[in-house]
C-alpha cells in the first residue's frame, strides 16, 4: 500500500527559509513523475514543483527562483527548498505523482508565512 508522508512544514517569517520532505512507501520512487501541490485555504490544490525520473524540472510561476525540488531515490524522498518565502505562499504542501495524481494524498505539511 502506498503512503506518502510530508513534513518539515512550520510558521516563518517572510523571507524565511523551510525545507519540505516527502517520504514514501509501498512504492518505488525512482520510475515516477514526482511534484509538490499546495493548497491555502478555500483554494483549489495546485501544482507548486515537479520533475521527471530523469530530473528535468519545472516550477508554478509564483516560486520561480525561490523554490528548489530534489530527490534522492536511494532514500525514496522528495524534496522541496523554499526560500525568500512571502505570506501568499502559505498553504499545506502535499507530494504525489504529477501527472495523474495516482496515490493517496498523505496528511501534507502547514507552512505558514507570516511575521
Amino acid at each position: 500500500q502506498v503512503q506518502l508522508v510530508e513534513s518539515g512544514g512550520g510558521l516563518v517569517q517572510p523571507g524565511g527559509s523551510l525545507r519540505l520532505s516527502c517520504a514514501a512507501s509501498g512504492i518505488s520512487f525512482r520510475a515516477y513523475y514526482l511534484a509538490w501541490y499546495r493548497q491555502a485555504p478555500g483554494k483549489q490544490r495546485d501544482l507548486v514543483a515537479s520533475i521527471t525520473p530523469h530530473g528535468i524540472i519545472n516550477y508554478a510561476d509564483s516560486v520561480k527562483g525561490r523554490f528548489i525540488i530534489a530527490r534522492d531515490n536511494t532514500k525514496n524522498t522528495l524534496y522541496l527548498q523554499m526560500n525568500s518565502l512571502e505570506p501568499e505562499d502559505t498553504a499545506v504542501y502535499f507530494c504525489n505523482e504529477a501527472t495523474s495524481r495516482l496515490f493517496p494524498w498523505g496528511q501534507g505539511t502547514q507552512v505558514t508565512v507570516s511575521s
